[in-house]
């Protein structure tokens, strides 16, 4: 249990007009200086606009690895500007060393003060499409897995760029969340490891529901109207 790194960045932003007619979203988050206070509810400052399908409880905080960057500068279309810096996928937290492959769903975080545990991946939406310019770029951050997470808050505190990120707890090292994401969005009907999913404690209920009904249906969801097609 060796995973820790460094913020590379704290990002905050507030709702504004986005997208499509009268849509809102805080994706276009910046950097901040000095130190922010964690709660149950997020970041100090920090804005979501369509709270049924962000923030609450169990996506209090999104973290999304800077090493994903490089990657994705050479596989979109053309130059993205977007990714000269951070915050371009509307995350909270920024670090280098942390991936979905080494991150396992439940992980409890020492980040700055505050405690957090991983508590699900994040499903890219159409958001994303406008925020790059790039048609299909939410189905692309889901086929590649490079999704990042999110945190529930298990103990307020106080956060700042240049803090340590030290993994304190790792209830489930066999369940990295890469291990899920192809579950849900690659090998679809691999059964034996959905139902697994549907029984990780820590794990939102609500991905633990969608295994559950993947497993009880044999269907997959449609991802169209999330995904903008």
């Amino acid at each position: 249990m060796t995973a820790h790194s460094t913020l590379e960045a704290v990002l905050i932003g507030k709702a504004v007009p986005f997208g499509k007619p009268g849509a809102l979203s805080a994706i276009g988050k910046q950097p901040v200086d000095g130190a922010l206070a964690i709660g149950p509810a997020g970041l100090a400052g920090d804005e979501q606009a369509d709270l049924r399908h962000h923030g609450g409880p169990d996506k209090a905080v999104h973290h999304y690895p800077f090493d994903h960057y490089a990657a994705w500068r050479v596989d979109l279309p053309s130059p993205a500007p977007l990714l000269e810096t951070v915050g371009a996928f509307g995350e909270n937290l920024s670090t280098l060393g942390l991936t979905e492959e080494e991150v396992c769903v439940g992980d409890v975080f020492r980040i700055g003060t505050a405690t957090l545990q991983v508590s699900q991946g994040r499903q890219p939406c159409w958001k994303l499409n406008h925020r790059f310019g790039v048609t299909d770029m939410a189905r692309r951050v889901q086929a590649t897995g490079r999704t990042g997470w999110y945190y529930r808050v298990l103990e307020s505190g106080m956060a700042a760029a240049g803090d340590s990120v030290v993994l304190v707890e790792r209830p489930l090292p066999d369940w990295p969340l890469a291990r899920i994401l192809r579950a849900f969005y690659h090998d679809t009907g691999d059964v034996r490891t959905l139902a697994g999913i549907a029984e990780l404690e820590p794990l939102a209920p609500g991905w633990r529901d969608l295994a559950r009904r993947r497993v009880e249906s044999g269907k997959v969801e449609d991802w169209k109207s999330r995904l903008g097609e």
